[in-house]
């Protein structure tokens, strides 16, 4: 008969050791994915993205790409989405409707300068736009 050893609760099995060790690990991706981000940062990076996706609708426009106007729209949507535009998603975003404006007319107004009698082409839209987009940069520099 073997002598019984006692057991100590605080010695860790290889098994046990690699789930404490995941623990942190999966609390700090729970952590960073649900972080938001600062509505405060949301002029800066609407500024950002304008600034990449103006060059390539002029470059479109020139050359009279209507295909490019697809991958805009998705990029916007994804754009809006991870900043969640909806005032149910991220209300603290009202505070900044020059830069949620100009984000998402930014493909109106290229298609627009593509097709000028199309349906959703008020006139001012392009002005409208471009005052928009000037006061979303005038915010953004002030962080």
């Amino acid at each position: 008969m073997q002598p019984h050893r006692p057991t100590n609760p605080f010695a860790a099995s290889p098994s046990r050791l690699r789930t404490f060790a995941a623990v942190p690990l999966l609390m700090l991706a729970a952590s960073v994915a649900s972080a938001q981000q600062a509505p405060s940062d949301f002029p800066l990076d609407s500024v950002g993205y304008l600034n990449e996706e103006l060059p390539r609708m002029e470059a479109a426009i020139a050359a009279r790409d209507r295909s490019f106007f697809q991958g805009a729209m998705a990029r916007t949507v994804q754009f809006s989405e991870r900043w969640g535009f909806k005032a149910q998603a991220n209300p603290d975003l009202a505070k900044y409707p020059m830069c949620t404006e100009a984000v998402m007319d930014y493909v109106v107004v290229g298609m627009c300068r593509l097709n000028p009698s199309s349906d959703g082409c008020e006139p001012g839209l392009a002005s409208r736009f471009e005052a928009n987009v000037q006061r979303c940069r005038e915010v953004a520099a002030r962080k």
